[in-house]
């Protein structure tokens, strides 16, 4: 891609450098103190400021970058990805966060072991930990396309900046410091996103030429993609959204259930739009580059705007790659803190916060290793959705169907999901069929035949091996 001018690059490292100064004093002013504020924030969350929270998990670097890319190459259907968020939370906040708040836990493993037991908590969190990191390799990835190409870096100089600078952020905030300054990265964000818009369709000369040369598909409700893609998408996304780990934390943040719901109803909100105008910029990008890799299908604006619109606008897709890098290792983090390390290491409060930390710098560095074997960005943010759809299913067994709460089916069901949603992935789809529909049948399968074949055990019995196994922390 063309190269920015110099005086260009300067004013947008300048003020890339400056948001970063800024923002790390102020998570280093809010930073968590104890374990408490740095896993749940003390449960002293807006509501307000909890939506925007979720909504940033959902709508993040890999799904901005992602969407664009997607558009550039299938059409406005490409929006689905970002739209089915919107679904997605409003279900969420109608059929489950009061369950999973009145829990009093802080992970969805830790939830669900409430209803199947040990083995289960632990298979959970496993799962939830390998998709969550293929999350941020995601993440990696697509921010670094856009911090390369606004600052002439490489691509994995560009995400060794991503890792630094947000392994700081969430390693000193925590989940109080993280929340009130992902208020500021989310507004630089949607600014952002806003402004891209407005360049895209100034190029373009607004929606109608755009009908005019490309195909009729890129404006149909479907696209390239299909029926069937799009209702996985959001299918899968409905799904990811229940059982996310750091969705689950996120509303333990908040001061009671009713506050949960109405933070889940503000994400919705918040998502809806940006799907639209996500997808209307990737279309731009094929009607006036279409030759162009399809990765740089957002990034590609950045050249076209002048000096002061583009340092900002590359400025809020950094901020967009923060959020996200920062959420989803902040949630891997609570899963091996709460699920392995305090369980059998017992550690005092002070020593629990000191690990969460060490732990937090590993979980960091981890992504790096996997960053140059992905493909597309959108399919790989599917597939960890699809993984996280299997936990959905478990949970929604456990707290809607209990004849089938055995923990024995319940860990073979999310093992054999885990198993066979990955080799599917990797073997590109076979038949049509996508992943997402193999992550939600492969547990409910397993868990049926367990419950005729084997017989179900006592619910009292399984309450009783939960309980005394899942303790509370920091709660």
């Amino acid at each position: 891609m063309q190269a920015l001018l110099n005086g260009e690059s300067t004013l947008v490292i300048a003020m890339i450098v400056a948001y970063i100064a800024f923002t790390s004093w102020l998570t280093f002013k809010l930073r968590s103190r104890t374990s408490d504020q740095f896993m749940t924030a003390a449960r002293a969350m807006p509501a307000v400021v909890v939506g925007v929270l979720m909504m940033s998990e959902f709508v993040g670097a890999k799904s901005t970058v992602g969407t664009a890319q997607e558009a550039f190459q299938s059409g406005m259907a490409a929006g689905w990805a970002v739209l089915g968020a919107s679904i997605g939370f409003l279900l969420f906040g109608l059929l489950m966060v009061k369950k999973l708040y009145n829990s009093g836990e802080y992970t969805i493993s830790a939830a669900i072991a409430q209803k199947y037991g040990k083995s289960t908590m632990l298979t959970v969190s496993v799962i939830m930990i390998y998709a969550l990191l293929l999350v941020n390799v995601g993440n990696y990835v697509s921010g670094a396309a856009a911090i390369a190409t606004a600052l002439h870096v490489s691509l994995p100089v560009a995400m060794c900046i991503i890792a630094v600078v947000s392994t700081f952020y969430y390693v000193f905030g925590g989940l109080k410091g993280v929340a009130w300054v992902t208020i500021l990265h989310s507004a630089f964000k949607v600014v952002g996103v806003i402004i891209i818009f407005a360049v895209a369709m100034s190029l373009t000369g607004g929606i109608a030429p755009m009908q005019a040369k490309l195909p009729a598909y890129y404006f149909s409700w479907d696209g390239k993609i299909g029926f069937t893609t799009i209702f996985a998408w959001t299918f899968g996304t409905v799904g990811a959204i229940f059982s996310t780990q750091f969705i689950v934390q996120a509303i333990s943040s908040t001061p009671s259930a009713d506050a949960a719901r109405k933070a889940t109803y503000y994400a919705a909100a918040f998502c809806l739009p940006l799907g639209f105008l996500l997808a209307l910029i990737g279309v731009a990008a094929k009607y006036l580059y279409p030759d162009m890799n399809s990765l740089y299908a957002l990034p590609v604006f950045l050249e076209k705007m002048p000096p002061l619109a583009s340092a900002f606008v590359t400025t809020s897709l950094v901020a967009s790659i923060f959020v996200s890098v920062c959420t989803v290792a902040l949630a891997i983090a609570s899963l091996v803190v709460r699920d392995f390390y305090v369980p059998y290491w017992k550690p005092t409060p002070e020593r629990e916060l000191k690990m969460t930390r060490v732990f937090s710098i590993v979980i960091a560095i981890v992504p790096l290793v996997f960053v140059f074997f992905i493909p597309e960005i959108l399919k790989l943010s599917f597939f960890t959705r699809a993984l996280r759809l299997s936990v959905t299913m478990v949970a929604m067994m456990g707290f809607y169907l209990p004849l089938f709460a055995s923990n024995r089916g319940a860990t073979a069901g999310l093992i054999g999901a885990a198993v066979s949603t990955t080799v599917w992935y990797l073997l590109g789809n076979p038949f049509g069929i996508d992943n997402m529909y193999i992550a939600a049948a492969t547990p409910l399968v397993v868990m049926a035949i367990e419950r005729l074949v084997m017989g179900h055990a006592p619910a009292a019995s399984q309450a009783a091996e939960s309980n005394a196994f899942v303790e509370r922390t920091s709660t």
